[in-house]
């Protein structure tokens, strides 16, 4: 656990708050030697891979079956491909 005076902290508070968003890691305020505040991260940020990561674990085997041809259905109930195609193509 890192530590910073009130007055570092003061003078740089941009700078630490910089650090513990990418360090990620709590920082202890003191004034005069003794802890006054502590500083912790916020909740991080997950991508929608991420936070549906574990997802499938929680699905019961027949329900995760449904759910990815649900996904997979297009306009008018249409599968759609199994492949990406470009938007760009002709």
């Amino acid at each position: 656990m890192k530590t910073i005076t009130a007055t570092d902290l003061a003078r740089n508070l941009r700078t630490v708050l910089d650090r513990l968003a990418v360090d990620r890691e709590e920082i202890v305020v003191e004034r005069n030697h003794q802890p006054v505040a502590r500083l912790v991260p916020g909740p991080g940020r997950q991508t929608a891979l991420e936070a549906m990561a574990d997802l499938y674990r929680t699905l019961p085997e027949d329900a995760a079956h449904g759910w990815m041809e649900d996904g997979r259905a297009g306009p008018g109930g249409r599968l759609l491909d199994d492949e990406a195609r470009d938007p760009w193509a002709t």
